[in-house]
């Protein structure tokens, strides 16, 4: 049979497999390659052409069955049901789109990238940011809890088909655990599931800030907070860090989006006399500050300073939490504590782009895992691992690479910030080496807004020890070779 699909292409822009064999299918449909009536491989064929699992060819036929691209005949095959574009049509000149002010400010934003590096391929050692270590999970205990939830998903899928703001007995077992564990006093009417935090962060910019409002962000600071207000329109307070944090002035704004537990990137910890100020100044000014609390929980020494929402007197702080780094990356569940004057109106935006609550399954796991008190065994657990990897890489860093690196030491966290110690052309020279010899780092110059020093951040939560010592001396030949 002749199926030719440029099926290794989508790879490299879809990380999910099935996804990539839809996407090849499907172009390859719209474009004429697969014209109408043309009978598609068995599944058992597709997945041996391009192996792959049965499993993954099965989704995305389904996903080209739902859009009215193939249909199934008992007895016949799968075949092609939509025609390709008329000839020609491709070729005509296309009418502009007319975009609203909001769709001007996205089209100017720059593709984010998110791609983690090297992980994956064979003989590289990447220490960038953002993938927990997979290998530590309660796979079984997860797929226990999970499993649960299908067997009975016939019989509770209505309880939270409507519920926008997430599974209840999830938020009632966050208000629990952030109680308990961080002092924060929640009520579960208070606690908002979301999509991941980005999806938390960028609803709160729509609501708050509108054309040409000051924000204050952090120096250096999350990329997307900054993509988010300017997306809104807004402009950019730059605040200055320092080894006590964000450093507070009398701002003219009334939004502040800060990561006071462990700043991102440096890893600073906010005091607790510039914590008060912060209240203060939004207290002063009617304000809201947006507390971002990603890492914090793998604490490796030191007692932790309460949470700004603790202190928070006045109601004016949104305390933003995630799973994504506690659990799996790609389950992509975060909350967030909302006052109770923004409660309703956030609530009602979310149920604007999202009015049935995703991934109800994983919400309705994830709570059982919560009270069974096994979601806080495994923190335990990765706590005591990162420690000793976050020790190993310290030790590393300021032993055999402390001429090139100041690392900044962190009490919690997954990443290590270090600043480079020499110039920018060598800096530059030596990560191309650093390259070449199979190992690579996150770049922090899009964390700062203006010039600022070279730096890089480490990750070390994914790696083995062995995978650090290895990247390290990997490191150390590199600046040999230079």
């Amino acid at each position: 049979m002749d199926f030719q699909v440029h099926y290794l292409e989508y790879t490299k822009r879809y990380p999910a497999k099935y996804e990539a064999l839809f996407q090849a299918i499907k172009d390859a449909i719209t474009d004429g390659r697969l014209p109408y009536r043309t009978r598609l491989p068995s599944t058992r064929e597709l997945a041996k052409l391009y192996a792959v699992s049965r499993g993954t060819v099965n989704v995305a036929y389904e996903m080209l069955a739902a859009e009215g691209y193939i249909a199934s005949q008992t007895g016949k095959g799968t075949f092609v049901t939509r025609k390709a574009a008329p000839s020609g049509q491709a070729d005509r000149p296309a009418v502009p789109l007319r975009f609203s002010p909001w769709g001007k400010r996205m089209a100017e934003l720059p593709m984010r990238s998110f791609a983690a590096g090297h992980k994956g391929v064979p003989d590289r050692i990447s220490f960038h940011i953002g993938e927990p270590d997979l290998t530590v999970f309660p796979n079984s205990i997860w797929n226990k809890y999970l499993y649960a939830q299908v067997r009975m998903q016939r019989e509770r899928w209505l309880e939270d088909a409507y519920e926008t703001a997430g599974h209840a007995p999830l938020r009632r077992a966050i208000a629990h655990h952030i109680g308990r564990t961080r002092g924060i006093r929640a009520e579960p009417d208070d606690i908002v599931i979301v999509n991941g935090s980005m999806q938390a962060i960028g609803l709160l910019v729509m609501l708050l800030v509108a054309p040409e409002d000051p924000v204050v962000m952090e120096n250096p600071g999350y990329g997307g907070f900054r993509h988010a207000v300017l997306a809104a329109g807004g402009k950019i307070l730059a605040a200055s860090v320092d080894e006590e944090g964000i450093v507070p002035e009398d701002w003219e704004a009334r939004l502040a989006l800060v990561t006071p537990g462990r700043q991102f990137p440096t890893g600073h910890v906010l005091t607790m006399e510039r914590r008060l100020k912060l209240l203060e100044w939004a207290f002063r000014k009617g304000g809201i500050v947006i507390e971002d609390d990603y890492d914090s929980e793998f604490r490796h020494r030191g007692k932790p300073l309460e949470p700004l929402k603790v202190l928070d007197r006045e109601d004016r702080v949104v305390f933003i939490g995630t799973f994504s780094k506690t659990m799996l990356p790609r389950l992509r569940i975060g909350y967030a504590v909302l006052p109770r004057s923004l409660r309703e109106v956030f609530v009602k935006a979310k149920q604007l782009f999202e009015p049935h609550p995703t991934a109800v399954l994983d919400q309705a796991a994830l709570a059982v895992m919560m009270n069974s008190g096994q979601y806080e065994r495994h923190l335990r657990r990765m706590r005591r691992v990162y420690s000793r990897k976050y020790s190993a890489l310290l030790d590393r860093l300021k032993g055999r690479l402390s001429h090139l690196f100041e690392p900044v030491e962190s009490e919690a966290g997954l990443h290590l910030f270090a600043w480079w110690r020499r110039s920018p052309e060598q800096f530059a020279e030596y990560a191309a080496a650093c390259r070449e010899e199979g190992v690579q780092w996150s770049e922090t110059s899009s964390y700062f807004v203006g010039k600022a020093g070279c730096s890089a951040c480490f990750s070390f939560s994914h790696l083995s020890l062995s995978e650090i010592e290895e990247g390290i001396e990997r490191m150390v030949r590199a600046w040999q070779r230079i």
